[in-house]
């Protein structure tokens, strides 16, 4: 858990005061205005209405800038930044036709593969040539190509199970599918940081929801052993099943999962293991083959393996691998599947390519130096980062990483102080992280160069005293300037 300085609380706490109470003021004559003005509809009642109407108005119209940047181009390593302007106070942002070359700190783009790749990128334009751009069907329709048959095929033979079915959405993936798996009289103990879509998957199954301590299992332990003995609410009759989720890196967290102990516990107590490898499949592992290769676990341990294509793979889309006969049930039942339309084939054959590059079937080992590269680089930036005094979150090996800020008035000054200095980097705040937790999560890439990560450090570091982020004290500057020329 994290562990926020007595000090900072207090200033964000004071912050967030500050901008309610200011807001309240200014709602409160906004109303008096409203009720002269005849422009409203009668007898309707406000569509948008609540404390999150109030924080968007008074509160995110403030920082917008800060967020939604329109790029126009490739995400890769540097990516052109479209700059905006506002002429009202921030509520509304216009383009310009400008644009900044910045480095990208932001996007997901793991292994490089989302710019143009010297294997991927031609078979993508093939493909768009042979099959179109869209199927305009649903699976079950017209929309099952040979090249849907094959990436589920390819996909299951990479994670290690019998068996996968993909879907358009990486969101959607967990969202659909856990309402089809469980329900009525089933019980679901969820990871408490577990990703939205999870959360909303769990409540629209309709089965009983139980939350775990964040990456603890002997938390976790105790939930199973209380809910088994208690059973069902009211009937006390014994669950019909029980899955417990987890992910296998926290994208807010950039923490691994402790897999081994989960699915320790998991065989102990007969419960199903639900796996979320959106941000760890191909991201990790020594051929990419995510957390379950990392940590040594089995995948035959794993009952439900998830997964995105959006990531590691530079597309989109989702995946679920698991038996020969889940796969199958999936098929016949699930909305996803059923009714909404199959991923465009140009986006199935980047999947396919990419894997084939990490796995090596394109015939030579740059699928191994972008593994290699990933780890080295996401080590190396988050031992610097700590070194240079900033809190930052998640373990080693993890492309994800949080640095702390916490106050809402540094959040937007550390984001745009980058932006000035061709930095980009993705800010985190409410109601994405609890409304104290606010921070910036950068994303390490294989594409990225030693030169362009000892370039944002600099900036960070630089911008990082500016903002006043470094809640612990820094490594001597002889010693940090030892490690670069040793790395160089």
């Amino acid at each position: 858990m994290i562990a926020i300085p007595y000090f900072t609380a207090l200033t964000t706490y004071f912050s967030y005061g500050l901008l309610f109470v200011f807001g309240q003021f200014r709602d409160f004559f906004r109303k008096i205005l409203d009720w002269w003005s005849t422009d409203n509809l009668q007898g309707y009642a406000p569509i948008c209405l609540g404390l999150e109407d109030f924080y968007i108005r008074r509160l995110y119209n403030r920082v917008q800038d800060c967020f939604g940047r329109p790029l126009s181009s490739a995400p890769d390593a540097w990516f052109d930044v479209v700059e905006r302007y506002s002429n009202d106070n921030n509520k509304t942002l216009k383009r310009t036709n400008n644009v900044s070359r910045c480095l990208n700190l932001g996007s997901y783009n793991y292994l490089g593969f989302a710019a143009a790749d010297e294997y991927c990128t031609p078979r993508v334009i093939d493909s768009l040539k042979k099959y179109s751009h869209s199927t305009c069907s649903s699976r079950v329709d017209g929309g099952t190509l040979a090249l849907h048959n094959e990436l589920e095929e390819c996909v299951a033979r990479f994670v290690g199970k019998p068996a996968a079915i993909v879907f358009g959405m990486g969101y959607v993936t967990n969202s659909s599918i856990l309402p089809v798996l469980m329900g009525k009289g089933s019980l679901i103990i969820s990871d408490s940081l577990n990703h939205n879509s999870i959360v909303n998957g769990a409540r629209g199954s309709g089965a009983t929801i139980r939350v775990f301590q964040h990456n603890t299992p002997s938390h976790l332990e105790e939930v199973l052993r209380e809910q088994i003995a208690e059973g069902q609410p009211r009937t006390r009759r014994p669950w019909k099943k029980i899955m417990v989720v987890v992910e296998g890196i926290y994208s807010m967290e950039g923490e691994l999962c402790k897999l081994p102990e989960i699915i320790a516990i998991c065989k102990r107590y007969k419960a199903y293991t639900y796996l979320d490898e959106a941000h760890s499949i191909g991201a990790v592992g020594k051929t990419g083959r995510g957390v379950c290769e990392l940590l040594g676990v089995d995948t035959s341990d794993v009952d439900i393996m998830m997964g995105t294509f959006s990531k590691s793979f530079g597309s989109y889309g989702g995946y679920i691998a698991g038996s020969k006969e889940l796969i199958q049930y999936l098929k016949y039942n699930c909305p996803a599947h059923l009714y909404a339309t199959s991923i465009s084939p140009p986006a199935a054959e980047q999947i396919i390519s990419a894997i084939q590059v990490v796995i090596g079937e394109d015939g030579s080992c740059r699928g191994a130096q972008k593994l290699a590269r990933i780890r080295e680089n996401s080590n190396f930036f988050r031992s610097k980062l700590q070194k240079m005094g900033f809190e930052v979150l998640g373990d080693n090996d993890s492309p994800v990483m949080p640095i702390m800020v916490y106050n809402p008035a540094k959040v937007s000054s550390f984001s745009r102080e980058c932006l000035k200095q061709n930095v980009a980097i993705v800010t985190v705040g409410f109601p994405a992280t609890p409304l104290l937790l606010a921070r910036a999560r950068i994303c390490i890439s294989a594409s990225h160069t030693k030169e362009d990560l000892i370039e944002a450090l600099e900036v960070i570091n630089r911008i990082g005293d500016l903002v006043g982020i470094k809640y612990f004290p820094a490594e001597p500057k002889k010693q940090q300037q030892v490690g670069m020329l040793k790395l160089e």
